[in-house]
Parts: C-alpha cells; structure tokens; sequence
C-alpha cells in the first residue's frame, strides 16, 4: 500500500511539473502579446527586468524542462483507471474548449493572450492546461506511430543533448533574473496584480526544475532508441 502511494505521488509530482512548465508558457505568452502590441510604450516590469524579449527564453526554459519532467511519470508503472491519462486529457482539453465558447465572451484562440481576472475564463485556462499535460505525460501511448516519430526525435536530440544540457542550465539562471524582476516590481508597485505573483511563483518553479534537471545530468543521459 505505501509503495502505490509512493508511486502515485512521484506520478502526480511529474505531471505537475509539466503543467507547472506549460503554465510558464501560457504566461509568458500573453505578457509577450501585450508587450508587443504595445512597444515600444511599454515595457514590462520596467526597470528591473531589462528586455521583454528575455521572456522568449523563460518559455525555452519551460519547454526544455518538459521532456526531463515527463520522464520521471513515465518510468513508474501505475496502471490506469479505466483509460490511459491522455484520454482523460483529451476529455479535459475538448470540455474546457466547449465552456470557454459557451460561457465566455472570449474567442478560444486568444483565451491565453488576453489579460482577464474572470473566474470562468481562468478556470477553463488552467483545465485546459491541465488537459494537455496529461496528454504529454501519456504522449506514447496515444498511438504506434506517435510512439515511433518520438523515438526518432528522442534519437535525434541524442546528438545535441550536452548543448540542451548547457541551454537548460543558461535558461534557468535567466528565468531566475526575471524571477527577482517580477518580485521588486511587485515591491514597488502595490498595484501589480495577484497575477504577477502567481506567475513569479510559476518561473521560480520552473528555474528550481531547470537547475535539479542540471544537476541530474538528465539531458546527458538520454539514450538513443533503436
């Protein structure tokens, strides 16, 4: 009993730090479209963080967290309740698409580029977030052919995976900057909203990750499949 709860755990660990790495995404993403849109009148979080395009670089930190992070699930044998995970994502993804065109005024495509503090447009977000993590988590099992064209991805990254190793260790260190940025100018300026800390709070996770993955050595030590 105490070893399937010690699996379950470390499984929902792992599909937290996906959904952690696709909400820095998320984030990011919508501060990166009104900082385009607006440029160059605004600058976000000015002075402390230097340029908005250092941004880019926090969602390459997230996104090359994903593969270490979803390693960690899928090496564990927890068996299913009564479907794979990605059917309960693939359920997750489509109701949360269906809630945000039927009780929102938001167009599904903008519903990560736009800033709104309503419950409803928020929910679906996270859901819908939470959807796609576990279709990552269980990305293999989806079918024969998505299994092979990652087996051939995963063969191909084997060559390039000390650069992946080194930009993972660089990445983290500058989500960590923008990190320190957002929390000085929530200091000193009261009237940033809970949404900025929020986000902070999801970069921290996501530099502390990139460091654990370096420190692991996890990118150095994939194996190419055959």
């Amino acid at each position: 009993m105490a070893e399937s709860i010690r699996v379950w755990a470390k499984k929902a660990f792992s599909i937290s730090l996906i959904l952690n790495s696709l909400i820095t995404v998320a984030a990011v993403t919508g501060i990166l479209y009104g900082y385009f849109h607006a440029w160059p009148y605004w600058q976000p979080y000015s002075p402390f963080l230097i340029s908005g395009f250092l941004l880019f670089i926090v969602a390459a930190a997230a996104i090359i967290n994903i593969f270490p992070t979803a390693s960690i699930g899928r090496a564990l044998h927890t068996g299913r309740l009564l479907f794979h995970h990605y059917v309960y994502g693939g359920i997750f993804l489509l109701s949360s698409s269906v809630a945000v065109v039927a009780f929102t005024s938001v167009s599904l495509i903008m519903i990560f580029l736009i800033n709104s503090s309503n419950i409803t447009v928020n929910t679906c977000r996270f859901f819908i977030l939470a959807g796609a993590a576990l279709l990552l988590d269980d990305l293999p099992d989806v079918s024969k052919r998505v299994e092979s064209a990652l087996n051939k991805f995963k063969s191909g990254v084997y060559c390039i995976r000390k650069t992946i190793h080194v930009l993972q260790l660089v990445t983290g260190l500058i989500t960590l900057y923008v990190v320190f940025a957002i929390a000085f100018s929530v200091v000193h300026n009261p009237a940033l909203t809970f949404a900025n800390c929020l986000t902070m709070c999801t970069l921290l996770i996501t530099s502390i990750t990139s460091f654990a993955c370096v420190r692991r050595k996890t990118w150095l030590k994939i194996t190419p499949t055959n």
